[in-house]
């Protein structure tokens, strides 16, 4: 594998998570006592990434003091925000420190053991996972419950992870200010040119309430180990 380098975005307020992120930055809400940007970038190292770029906005200057403490055995660079950029806009500003041919982007709040090495082997690629349910699945006959599942995965329907392998020549395509779910991906996808890696029974978690950091927490050292 050749060594490639990451963008993590991580400049969201995390509003879910209030009040903890009205005093702390989500990347730094500990999931086990570690915070979240550390395991993603254990994560990372795992799959021999050796510079990590990470996209702030919120609470910029605690993200960098707690990581510049930290001897975490990687390169770590930041490409603050003044204000929010969205994905795609974030992405091309951090983009221009990258020289290598590709590399991936991480959103802020996954946490997975979505193989990188697999997803590597294809160019412009999303990672995708099965569409979980949130909630339990009803079967019904008029007001009468037939059969009750509790929530699961949806089998053949697949979802965006959040992670995504790019090639440098997408930084040109992106927007200033905008996200690449809605410019980039769409237009590449007419052209037959975005592709996607399917992970079945990956774990994957986007931690976005409580509820996912409990959960979350209960498989996080088996995830990233």
């Amino acid at each position: 594998m050749i060594l490639l380098k990451a963008i993590i975005l991580a400049g969201g307020r995390g509003k879910r998570l209030k009040p903890v992120t009205d005093y702390v930055p989500k990347p730094l809400v500990p999931i086990k006592n570690i915070p979240i940007i550390e395991w993603q970038i254990r994560y990372l190292k795992k799959f021999g990434v050796k510079e990590v770029i990470i996209c702030t906005g919120y609470k910029t200057e605690m993200i960098e003091n707690h990581l510049n403490m930290k001897n975490i055995g990687i390169k770590i660079k930041f490409s603050p925000e003044k204000f929010p950029l969205g994905t795609g806009g974030a992405i091309k500003k951090a983009g221009k420190m990258i020289k290598e041919k590709s590399f991936f982007v991480l959103n802020g709040d996954t946490i997975t053991n979505i193989d990188l090495k697999k997803l590597q082997k294809k160019k412009n690629a999303i990672a995708a996972i099965e569409l979980r349910t949130k909630y339990g699945i009803l079967e019904t006959n008029d007001d009468k419950i037939l059969n009750f599942k509790e929530k699961k995965e949806i089998p053949d329907t697949w979802m965006n992870a959040g992670i995504y392998h790019l090639e440098k020549d997408i930084l040109k395509e992106l927007p200033n200010k905008g996200d690449i779910e809605k410019t980039v991906f769409p237009k590449y996808a007419k052209k037959g040119i975005l592709n996607t890696v399917k992970f079945k029974n990956a774990k994957w978690y986007s931690v976005d309430s409580f509820k996912d950091m409990e959960e979350c927490a209960l498989e996080i050292e088996k995830i990233i180990k």
